[in-house]
């Protein structure tokens, strides 16, 4: 019977067939069989640590702490429903752990390419209970896996190169660079290898390839960069397998007198013609072909061992007047030296061969259909290389190096005479020994020898047809695959998202899920690059794509490793951080050396690429070791910042701001984000008032919830939360704790009390004392006024009512996917349809959601008005200088307003000016009030005294013991005594009021110096009354006092 456990779409886990080997067991809420006893905690399983889209089943969800907490407050019964979301069918044990399993056969019978079929499966559809008994212990599943990467990337490394141009690279590099040429590869391709085999063996590997192991390593930026490149790399290497197919044919067709146009144009024609039926075994799939890898192995090797017997073979006089001469050491020793032709360098000639080792890749290009990727992608890699580097080499040193000369002109008539071999010099001395004159190939090019010959395999093997049966099984075999293998790594990169523009090509066909369109654009490319017919000419852009992506892999390797992560834990022990990270500079090395403006242009393409995908940031998390290497960077910063004692020009505002949940009080959130920006820390605090055991529910799921907000909102801010059982518990604790090492607050930020004169006395007890607890744990203080209130958080209610309310009507309907991004606009005329307002109350509600964008606007000319009454270290002038250098704020010039005294107004003013000359702090005007110390009008103290009222206690006008009594019984209110002592002060908070009244009326933004109450003297309700007589019926006002340290300097 058929598996469907195999599901290639997404992420989305599979469905499990039933089988013989299956026992059902029912995870229960409970737990007994393991401990003894009835208990809700549970034994270790694995599936608690799968991920949400395991492809092997779901994940099982363990009860939470909280649940063990609370669980016996319940009657003391155990009911904690879905704590297990098992998978149907799983026994839950660990053995039933594979990610991905080997697909058995489909419903029509048909396998696409790269699905082993055949192997250990019979025609009929074997059950997977009995392929795992047949197969025996996991040892036989290793040996399959092994075999499968092994398999493929010996198929994609012994390539086109191997017959049609490894001769005549050994040609112009002699077998002495020859050597090195294999040499250097076999060192990328291995020390690639070893970091690959770490990051693979490093968790779960799926589908993807080369992109998904640098992009769950460094993450989407690298990933989504490399991903493109790597794709676009497999889809040029169609083409050159292609070409290198269609230059054997042309051959053939040369050899038969039967060219049709030309070489270059049959070359095209044949290209075009063999992609296209590529294409169509691809999108179509044939059985026979997925069978057949080992059958094409099985041609190779025989047409490698055919080379290896054609090289003792005695050479007839038609092969010796092609060059071969069987072994010979002087025809060794005179290919020693290189011989450089036509402008080729070792590089150029490197950067030709260098395709050939790119096929380490193939295995890693279908992790995701590998039972066991960790085990046997290693080891089958990394044998392929072994292999098929002994392979190359020797190859190369019996045919190019030993066997056959540099240059023969094929006329078997170019004999030497017997006897005349001692007159034998120049460059052919080797062949002149051998009775062969081929020195006219000094004056004119010749046809034959490893220089001018590309199918020298052909000639030297023992039967010529094995060759080149061998060379269209390698070339079609490779192209096929690659022709799979770009389409797949696309569509992974598409999935992702990463690239939404692209998203079109991230859908699948079939029950495979085959990438139709990606196969269409591969094919598109391939076409393109076949229309150039020179492989000389492709391969050197491949090499510049694949060193590329070694060299990120090979980063990727050394970065995980330099970050320390915990979650770093490769199952594959055998590599080096160092040896990584030797191996990425020496691939970045190559790539210039080949072709510095290729590298260039490559790097040029990853550098946009990973700018656009940093700034897009896609909504992605994968755990990346650069996420480990930031976070180790962040604390090593934060400890190296503890070690330097704070200096007043580094000094930046830090805020933490009491917003409640951000979105309630958009305005103060965005005032603060334009004090601190991407420059400074910025804490958004909410207090949750009540019994932990209520409230500790909420803090949890807000904390999450809440910085995703601030994301969202592109606010560079945390947000902090605290359960108490008071606001000022809260709020102390958070001035006391928040922060890490110099990175904490140094500025307190919350909206103005606006019904104090409602609120109970606790209430407004509880907001001043948070106000002495700043100052007495040195925090600068800004109190934002603004006229129509700060908190939005009853219309956000209403909002999230009308929501709820709507999906409920709308069910199913498309109408309720646009009502989940409800307008800011629309709010309150949404919460009012939700709870029937007056037409006031609607009013009100406009202009508040209207005033609580304001900061989110761009502000047009006008004035920022600075009233710096007190000196308190600069504080109150420095933070206004901050907003006008944000461009929201950029049109706004700024007004100082300072105290002076009669007669002395020029004087304060100059005094005024060389100090901000000096501080360098641009400014539109000075303005010195001397009138300040005046009383004010009766109106202004009238509104002041009916302020306060309800909260005197007249006790002069009663007697004396009836005043202590109401002293005794109302200790909060204000006295006679109290009003009399402090009248003064009391008269320059109203008189401020008049002066701003007249002067700033029309400014953008006022900042007040906030007076400050002497703690145990000032009774709460009267400085709460100074604080709303200074600031009321004014323009947006903050109240800003410093903690009287400088945050000013003119010294540099």
């Amino acid at each position: 019977m058929e598996n469907d456990a195999y599901d290639r779409i997404g992420d989305e886990p599979p469905n499990y067939e039933e089988t013989s080997f299956s026992e059902h067991r029912a995870v229960r809420p409970s737990v007994v069989s393991a401990f003894g006893h009835d208990t809700l905690d549970r034994v270790p399983n694995i599936d608690f640590y799968r991920n949400a889209g395991s492809v092997s089943g779901n994940r099982a969800v363990r009860p939470s702490l909280q649940e063990l907490h609370d669980v016996f407050q319940k009657n003391g019964r155990i009911s904690v429903t879905n704590t297990v979301e098992d998978r149907e069918g799983s026994d839950g044990t660990p053995s039933d752990d594979v990610e991905s399993v080997i697909p058995l056969d489909n419903k029509d019978g048909t396998v696409r390419f790269g699905w082993i079929k055949g192997v250990l499966v019979s025609r009929d559809g074997l059950h997977w209970g009995r392929v795992r008994r047949v197969l025996g212990s996991g040892d036989g599943w290793v040996t399959l896996g092994v075999r499968r990467v092994l398999v493929r990337c010996m198929l994609n490394i012994w390539g086109v190169m191997l017959f049609i141009r490894l001769s005549w690279v050994f040609g112009q590099a002699g077998w002495g660079l020859g050597i090195v040429v294999i040499a250097l590869s076999c060192v990328v391709t291995t020390v690639t290898g070893l970091s690959m085999s770490a990051i693979c063996t490093n968790g779960v590997v799926r589908g993807g390839g080369a992109y998904y192991l640098i992009s769950r390593s460094l993450g989407p930026e690298f990933g989504g960069s490399i991903g493109l490149i790597f794709a676009f790399a497999n889809a040029v290497a169609v083409a050159m397998y292609v070409v290198g197919f269609a230059e054997t044919v042309v051959d053939l067709l040369k050899e038969n007198d039967a060219i049709m146009i030309d070489e270059l144009n049959d070359i095209r024609i044949i290209g075009c013609i063999s992609v296209v039926l590529l294409l169509g075994i691809s999108v179509a799939g044939m059985e026979w072909e997925a069978k057949a890898q080992i059958g094409l192995l099985i041609i190779l090797l025989v047409a490698i061992a055919n080379v290896f017997v054609g090289t003792g073979i005695p050479a007839s006089t038609d092969k010796k007047s092609k060059g071969f001469f069987n072994y010979d050491a002087k025809i060794f020793m005179e290919n020693l030296p290189p011989d450089f032709r036509d402008g080729e360098t070792f590089f150029s000639v490197f950067a030709i061969f260098f395709p050939a080792a790119t096929g380490i890749l193939a295995g890693a290009n279908i992790s995701g259909d590998l039972k066991d990727p960790q085990d046997a992608l290693p080891k089958g890699t990394l044998l392929a290389i072994l292999i098929t580097g002994v392979t190359y080499l020797g190859v190369a040193l019996c045919v190019s190096a030993a066997t056959v000369v540099r240059d023969a002109t094929g006329n078997i008539n170019d004999t030497i005479a017997t006897g005349m071999e001692m007159l034998c010099n120049g460059t052919n001395t080797a062949a002149c020994e051998q009775g062969w004159n081929f020195s006219s190939c000094d004056v004119n090019s010749c046809k034959f020898g490893s220089m001018n010959n590309f199918q020298v395999m052909t000639m030297v093997s023992g039967f010529g047809p094995l060759i080149t049966a061998g060379t269209f099984s390698a070339t079609l075999s490779s192209a096929l695959a690659s022709l799979v293998s770009a389409p797949k790594v696309f569509q992974a990169l598409c999935k992702d998202n990463i690239y939404t523009a692209l998203k079109f090509f991230a859908k699948g066909h079939g029950k495979n899920n085959e990438p139709i369109r990606g196969y269409v654009l591969t094919f598109i490319i391939a076409v393109a690059f076949i229309i150039i017919a020179d492989l000389n000419v492709i391969a050197p852009i491949i090499s510049n794509f694949f060193l590329a992506s070694y060299a990120l892999i090979n980063f990727s390797c050394f970065h995980a490793s330099y970050a320390k992560s915990p979650g770093w834990r490769p199952a594959y022990r055998y590599y080096n951080m160092w040896l990584s990270l030797f191996g990425a500079v020496l691939c970045c090395g190559v790539m210039f050396v080949i072709n510095w403006w290729a590298a260039l242009l490559t790097y040029a393409i990853e550098i946009f690429l990973y700018v656009y995908v940093t700034v897009k940031k896609p909504n992605v998390n994968w755990g990346s070791s650069t996420q480990a290497v930031t976070f180790v960077s962040a604390v090593n910063n934060a400890l190296s910042l503890t070690g330097v004692e704070d200096h007043v020009k580094n000094f930046r505002p830090q805020c933490m701001v009491l917003t409640g949940a951000p979105k309630n009080r958009p305005a103060l959130l965005d005032l603060a984000h334009c004090f601190t920006k991407n420059y400074g820390l910025c804490l958004t605090c909410e207090v949750f008032v009540g019994p932990r055991t209520e409230t500790l529910t909420d803090v949890n799921a807000g904390m999450e919830k809440n910085q995703m907000w601030l994301n969202k909102k592109k606010r560079k801010a945390f947000y902090a939360a605290v359960a108490c059982d008071s606001f000022r518990q809260g709020t102390e604790i958070l001035l006391q704790a928040s922060g890490l090492g110099r990175l904490k607050p140094n500025i307190l930020m919350m909206g103005f009390k606006k019904d104090w004169r409602t609120a109970d006395t606790a209430g407004v007890q509880s907001y001043v004392g948070i106000l002495h607890d700043a100052f007495d744990f040195e925090y600068g203080t800004v109190v934002l006024r603004m006229n129509q209130g700060l908190d939005i958080s009853h219309i956000i209610k209403a909002q999230g009512e009308y929501a709820q309310e709507l999906a409920e009507e709308n069910k199913g309907k498309s109408i309720f996917r646009k009502s989940r991004n409800l307008s800011t606009q629309g709010l309150t005329s949404r919460a009012s349809v939700t709870t029937p307002q007056s037409p006031q109350v609607v009013v009100v509600n406009e202009r508040l959601v209207s005033t609580s964008t304001q900061f989110q606007r761009k502000q047009g000319k006008g004035t920022i008005d600075v009233w710096w009454m007190f000196d308190d270290g600069g504080l109150t002038l420095l933070l206004p200088y901050i907003l006008t250098t944000r461009k929201k704020f950029k049109d706004c010039k700024m007004r100082i307003f300072i105290a002076g005294q009669p007669g002395r107004v020029e004087q304060d003013r100059h005094e005024m000016k060389s100090l901000l000359e000096k501080f360098r702090i641009k400014y539109a005007d000075i303005h010195v009030i001397d009138d300040i110390t005046q009383n004010p009008n009766s109106n202004s103290w009238k509104m002041f005294e009916d302020m306060i009222e309800p909260f005197r206690l007249h006790e002069g006008s009663k007697s004396t013991t009836l005043a202590e009594a109401l002293r005794k019984d109302n200790p909060w209110k204000i006295s006679d005594a109290e009003l009399d002592t402090f009248e003064e002060k009391t008269n320059l908070q109203v008189r401020l009021n008049e002066l701003l009244q007249e002067n700033s009326r029309a400014a953008n933004l006022i900042i007040v110096s906030m007076p400050i109450a002497r703690l145990g003297s000032v009774s709460d309700h009267l400085y709460m009354a100074w604080l709303d007589i200074l600031t009321k019926n004014l323009p947006p006002t903050m109240l800003i006092r410093g903690n009287h340290k400088s945050v000013l300097t003119f010294y540099s």
